[in-house]
């Protein structure tokens, strides 16, 4: 896309690097390198790390659990942070996600509109003004979709 930038036209690419967690803990960061990993914690997926004053702080959690087999962890829940708003999806918690921990059915517009929450096929989108697009399937399969405009400006488990 072409836009002014300091008062000189430039032109951008407008695309996106995609990001997920997959089956017993399997990742691919934005810039597709791949690695498992099998902690049972929250980890920071993807996080604003620049002080850029036009991008509102973000992050993305993930809450993981350990799976029946005690080598394997699993996503357990999605936490998207952004606008003073806290969203969480609950894998028990199909079609519902927790909106500052009020549990809300889908579909949800928050912050004014800058922030859409729906349901698509079998998963919970989760859609802000800024193109940060969160699908978590409530099961075994997470993505994180970012503009490439925000490349260099995250950091996280699916890179910086």
């Amino acid at each position: 896309k072409c836009e002014m930038v300091d008062g000189q036209p430039t032109c951008l690419q407008d695309g996106f690097s995609t990001c997920w967690a997959a089956g017993e803990l399997h990742y691919r960061t934005f810039d597709g390198k791949t690695f498992d990993f099998m902690g049972t914690c929250a980890y920071t997926l993807t996080k604003t790390c620049d002080s850029d004053p036009t991008l509102p702080p973000f992050s993305v959690e993930a809450q993981n659990k350990p799976g029946g087999n005690p080598k394997v962890s699993y996503v357990d829940a999605v936490t998207l942070r952004v606008y003073d708003v806290t969203v969480a999806a609950v894998r028990s918690e199909k079609g519902i996600v927790r909106v500052n921990n009020h549990r809300s059915r889908l579909p949800v517009s928050l912050a004014g509109g800058k922030l859409r929450l729906q349901q698509k096929g079998k998963s919970v989108l989760m859609k802000t003004d800024f193109k940060l697009q969160v699908l978590y399937n409530w099961d075994d399969h997470l993505v994180v979709k970012l503009p490439t405009a925000l490349s260099g400006k995250v950091c996280g488990l699916c890179g910086n």
